[in-house]
């Protein structure tokens, strides 16, 4: 049995992500733009002048990250990440995760990361983790709807754009459990 590669295209239903290319600038500025608030509780800053280093940063692959745009019927609403963390073919976060507001809160998030999730263990990772600002309650209880488990809080984890010092709360969901949940 081979085990198939972690960054490729996935699909469900309306669902689609892709490997993030240049050709996604545009959608994925004007999807970033519909929420001009999110982005004062996140590491960094994709609106305006912030959008065209950062989307680079992207393509440039930073290091460990793997990022997605994120499609619902064929329009980019978003995107989200394979971020290494732990030991590579044991351990991988998903992250870098933003979805356009009129999707929040209507069960598209929680199909996104399921997709994820699972295509993860099918390829014989071990542990999915999260990473998450303690100040952003709407994406802490997303991922507790998931299944994972709070592991503990990395204290002043880092430095903002906008210079604040961030608070991250470590989520966990293991293959075992996640297999139990499904069943």
């Amino acid at each position: 049995m081979s085990i198939p590669p972690l960054y490729v295209a996935l699909e469900e239903g309306d669902l689609r992500i892709e490997p993030l290319h240049e050709g996604h600038r545009e959608a994925l500025r004007a999807a970033c733009a519909q929420d001009s608030e999110i982005w004062d509780i996140y590491p960094f800053c994709y609106l305006g002048e912030h959008f065209d280093p950062q989307f680079d940063s992207l393509l440039a692959g930073g290091p460990g990250r793997l990022v997605y745009a994120v499609f619902k019927e064929g329009v980019v609403v978003g995107m989200t990440a394979w971020i290494t963390f732990g030991d590579p073919g044991w351990s991988v976060e998903i992250g870098n995760s933003f979805i356009v507001p009129a999707l929040r809160g209507t069960g598209f998030n929680g199909r996104l990361k399921r997709l994820m999730i699972d295509h993860a263990f099918a390829c014989g990772l071990e542990r999915v983790v999260f990473k998450v600002d303690v100040i952003n309650t709407r994406s802490r209880a997303a991922v507790r709807k998931l299944g994972a488990v709070e592991e503990g809080v990395m204290r002043r984890e880092r430095r903002t754009w906008t210079g604040r010092v961030r608070d991250t709360v470590i989520y966990g969901l293991l293959r075992a459990d996640w297999q139990a949940a499904r069943a």
